[in-house]
């Protein structure tokens, strides 16, 4: 695995969305390529903001953010079903971000974030701090359960934050649904690269 850092990529600025980061997001993808990358992925699911400028820039696939799955998730589902989203941040996770084409294919689509927790205080602090797995456990676990009691269609949950991989086996056990993240979008791309 090779890293680069996004000159002025703070967790706060991603998750906002800041068009100026396109120039240094397109910098570090190059750094990348140059050095011998042949998948670009992100650290944040807010990047998806990103995407269209990074995948123009580079000529090896881009997944910015798990974010890119829900046009096909929600083609998985029966038009009564739901997927529910599960985000770092609901304020900024938007139907904006989805891909999806069709207006009806929006009500199909629920938001629920921790930003009153834990996690996302710590993401947010500079140096960044790191927050024990359960506590982030209980943090998705409980917007997860909130979003079942005013959702019963929920068939399928998608995990918007990087850091919520961690916990995407407990979530799984706990709800009995689908759960996909950013590793199981990286893992099918990668998968078309190696053999």
């Amino acid at each position: 695995m090779i890293t680069e850092v996004v000159k002025g990529a703070f967790a706060d600025i991603v998750i906002r969305g800041d068009a100026s980061l396109d120039v240094a997001c397109v910098e570090a993808a190059r750094r990348l390529v140059k050095r011998g990358a042949s998948v670009i992925s992100a650290d944040c699911g807010f990047f998806i903001r990103h995407q269209a400028t990074l995948s123009a820039a580079v000529d090896v696939p881009v997944v910015t953010s798990s974010l890119l799955l829900i046009p096909a998730l929600l083609r998985q589902l029966a038009p009564q079903q739901i997927l529910a989203v599960v985000s770092a941040d609901s304020r900024y996770c938007t139907v904006d971000l989805f891909g999806i084409e069709n207006p009806t294919d929006w009500a199909r689509v629920v938001v629920g974030g921790i930003e009153e927790g834990q996690y996302l205080q710590n993401a947010l602090t500079r140096p960044f701090v790191q927050t024990d797995i359960e506590q982030i456990e209980q943090e998705v676990g409980a917007c997860i359960e909130q979003l079942r009691t005013r959702h019963p269609s929920i068939a399928m949950l998608l995990l918007e934050c990087t850091g919520f991989p961690c916990v995407a086996a407990a979530v799984r056990r706990r709800t009995r649904l689908p759960v996909y993240d950013i590793t199981d979008l990286c893992r099918l791309t990668l998968a078309t690269h190696f053999t």
